[in-house]
């Protein structure tokens, strides 16, 4: 039997028992019940976890749906389940790898020719604690997935979000980003032993940095940007980490962990919130913690280190950036000259 199940229960019963309580206790569901009828929504990683279930509820509100996946095969079964469950024909599988620039450019390409626009990007894939992995052009997997990736990704998808007069980007961070620290010196870990938490927690701080920076360069243009943390939420990201392996964080913490853990469907929620409510238009460069806009961690308000971040992603996946500085391209070629395959 599965360790966690047990505890859940024991949650469900003993601790103050009540779908109500755990609601509140993991931030709700989202308040607002506005439609997105006929909007076309791109969403990342959507063949699990909070990704699936943010594509459910943004069908079943009238939603295309665009579930960009890795894993086909998962991605086309959950297709099939949200159209059958929605009674929407308006789900769709498609390819996307974003730990590879190749895919992610195929996968631009074949969207630009396919959609007259987009209204809402949701940046949902992540890879979290993985063991020191690369991406196919070379970079540490968790910046090159959980940044790089989504950087690309959405630059390459602007002017259709910008066609549709008021899109609207989400890019999923974490709570963890309050101790991450951007190492411009070794962004890819080749020299310094490998810490996968301090590399998950870069990746989190960099892609609330990214928010930053890109909601600056669209001003004006119609289009909005936040990040948010959507919970502690109980699905496939944390495989690495171990910790369903332990008898005593299974059997001893789990009854309480699990009370403030989120299902899912409720770890969806905030993406929902974001996607979706009518007081959030034209609120850009924001961080939201679950449904509520906080201030995030210090280093996540540096527009200087926002700016750097900005110049170096798009040398790395080879976009040309406007307004770059030679001087710092050049203390970047000194310092990353260890990164391999840049565009």
């Amino acid at each position: 039997m599965n360790k966690y199940i047990l505890p859940l229960s024991i949650a469900g019963t003993v601790i103050g028992g009540t779908v109500i309580a755990k609601d509140y206790a993991t931030g709700g569901t989202c308040s607002s019940k506005e439609t997105v009828s006929g909007k076309t929504i791109i969403i990342t990683g959507a063949n699990t976890g909070i990704g699936k279930e943010t594509a459910r509820e943004l069908a079943r509100r009238g939603g295309r749906i665009i579930m960009a996946c890795r894993d086909m095969e998962k991605c086309e079964t959950a297709a099939r389940e949200i159209r059958s469950e929605t009674l929407s024909h308006h789900v769709y599988a498609r390819h996307l790898n974003l730990a590879s620039l190749k895919s992610i450019r195929e996968f631009a390409k074949k969207i630009t020719e396919e959609e007259e626009n987009i209204n809402v990007l949701i940046n949902n894939a992540g890879i979290m604690r993985c063991p020191y992995w690369k991406t196919e052009d070379g970079f540490e997997m968790q910046f090159g997935v959980n940044h790089l990736g989504h950087f690309l990704l959405t630059n390459l998808l602007l002017e259709k979000l910008k066609n549709s007069g008021s899109g609207r980007i989400i890019n999923v961070s974490s709570l963890a980003h309050k101790v991450g620290q951007i190492d411009f010196n070794d962004l890819n870990w080749e020299k310094k032993k490998y810490d996968t938490k301090a590399a998950y927690c870069q990746s989190k701080l960099a892609n609330i940095l990214f928010t930053k920076e890109l909601a600056e360069r669209l001003d004006g243009s119609g289009v909005t940007v936040n990040a948010v943390h959507p919970g502690v939420v109980n699905t496939e990201l944390g495989r690495h980490t171990g910790m369903h392996k332990s008898n005593f964080s299974s059997t001893i913490l789990g009854p309480f962990f699990l009370f403030l853990v989120k299902s899912p469907r409720l770890g969806a929620q905030p993406s929902i919130y974001l996607a979706v409510a009518e007081e959030l238009e034209g609120i850009s460069g924001k961080y939201f913690d679950v449904n509520k806009q906080k201030d995030p961690a210090p280093q996540a308000l540096d527009e200087e280190t926002a700016r750097r971040l900005w110049e170096i992603s798009a040398k790395l996946v080879g976009l040309k950036s406007e307004n770059s500085d030679p001087q710092l391209q050049s203390t970047f070629t000194v310092n990353m000259d260890n990164v391999s395959a840049v565009s």
